[in-house]
């Protein structure tokens, strides 16, 4: 009996290992196959960007020509159609390169309602084209701060406000608003009049290319958007759900962490400026502004003063923002990446130069960019030194504490 029970279990045992074999073989099978797909999606988007140049190009040039009304409206039809496959073509992209784990964000501090005003500036013709009523709530919530990356908030935001105009009723409405949650975050709320969604068709929602009832509607899409942009909100540490029901419309909601104002920081910082810092009996704090886009950068770089108890750290995750603080607040040392979203930290070095009011303040550059030329580029423009990426911390604070110093020990100098 106990020879029978032996050998039972040793059968089973050599079963379960070949299960797990196959389930693993399967698994790895499913994985490289998921990697082809990703692979040859970019592989295509990429080739149908080339053709897809020439199309919208030449078209745009056909458009500057003398051209009747009957060819004008044809060639505005090639530029909607080409601009219609790009956003296609761009959408797929961004699926493979979240999939593949390969999508680069650059989380800041952004003003929700600037973000939200401009997608209903793009959406509202197609509302009125389609005599749907966009109603938006101003209320002073929209005007506080999210950490996002800019452009594919806006890119969510745009995917949401299409989807519940071109979905809607004729004659129906969409509401957007916003509302702090209480748990330092912030909800976006769009709501339409549309048909509504039947509650077990919810979750296929954000699975990609599945259009829900895309038989019986006349629509376009590949049914990319919602699922993109349930990715990327969850990329940036926020969600994105959906309440509907049928006959009742639906509400699409977008939670993002709030943070402070870079503009109301810095006057936090000011405040105190005249009282003695920590560990330094009888010293003044000292402000550091730091103009860098990427988030782990300033991070990096907010936990390197950590060090310094009296030096206060000032963001500023656009070079505009980043001189306008300079300039208006004026403080003891400047630290300036080169890569910025909207200008470059060339022309950020040369504003505060030409400006009376930062023309003497320290500014360290800090960039991965460490040729001959264009250090010696930038120290010529106005730079008092030179720091290259990835930092060595030591000289990093040694410089900091050699800029913060009385003027006349500190001296310009070449990198670190």
């Amino acid at each position: 009996e106990i020879g029978r029970l032996g050998q039972a279990l040793e059968r089973s045992s050599v079963l379960l290992i070949q299960r797990e074999q196959e389930l693993r073989g399967a698994k790895d099978e499913a994985e490289k196959a998921n990697r082809a797909k990703n692979e040859f999606l970019s592989r295509m988007s990429h080739e149908l960007r080339t053709p897809l140049n020439a199309i919208l190009g030449f078209g745009q040039l056909l458009e500057m020509d003398h051209l009747s009304a009957e060819q004008h409206e044809g060639v505005e039809q090639i530029l909607r159609s080409g601009r219609h496959l790009l956003g296609l073509i761009d959408e797929v992209l961004d699926i493979a390169k979240i999939e593949a784990g390969r999508l680069a964000l650059s989380p800041e501090p952004v003003r929700i309602g600037e973000e939200l005003q401009e997608a209903l500036s793009l959406i509202e013709p197609m509302a009125t084209a389609r005599n749907v009523l966009i109603k938006s709530d101003r209320q002073e919530t929209c005007h506080r701060y999210v950490l996002a990356d800019r452009q594919r908030l806006k890119q969510i935001f745009l995917n949401l406000l299409s989807n519940a105009v071109k979905y809607n009723r004729p004659g129906g409405s969409v509401t957007v608003s916003c509302e702090d949650t209480g748990n330092s975050r912030l909800r976006v709320k769009v709501t339409d009049t549309g048909p509504g969604i039947p509650a077990d068709k919810m979750a296929r929602l954000f699975t990609p290319f599945d259009r829900l009832g895309a038989e019986q509607s006349e629509v376009e899409g590949t049914g990319l958007g919602l699922s993109l942009s349930k990715h990327l909100a969850e990329a940036m540490g926020g969600t994105l759900r959906i309440e509907s029901a049928p006959g009742l419309g639906s509400t699409f909601w977008l939670e993002l962490a709030l943070v402070e104002s870079p503009l109301e920081r810095f006057e936090q910082a000011l405040e105190p400026l005249t009282a003695p810092a920590a560990g330094t009996p009888g010293a003044a704090a000292r402000v550091v502004l730091y103009i860098e886009d990427n988030f782990s950068n300033l991070r990096l770089i907010e936990r390197l003063l950590a060090r310094r108890p009296e030096i206060r750290l000032i963001p500023a995750m656009q070079g505009r923002l980043g001189v306008q603080l300079a300039r208006e607040h004026r403080p003891d040392l400047i630290l300036l990446d080169l890569q910025l979203p909207d200008i470059s930290g060339h022309d950020v070095l040369r504003h505060l130069r030409e400006a009376p009011e930062t023309r003497d303040t320290r500014i360290i550059v800090i960039s991965a960019d460490a040729t001959p030329g264009q250090i010696d580029r930038l120290l010529a423009a106005g730079a008092w030194r030179y720091l290259t990426k990835p930092l060595d911390v030591k000289k990093c604070l040694a410089s900091l504490d050699e800029a913060l110093a009385p003027p006349q020990t500190g001296s310009a100098g070449r990198n670190a």
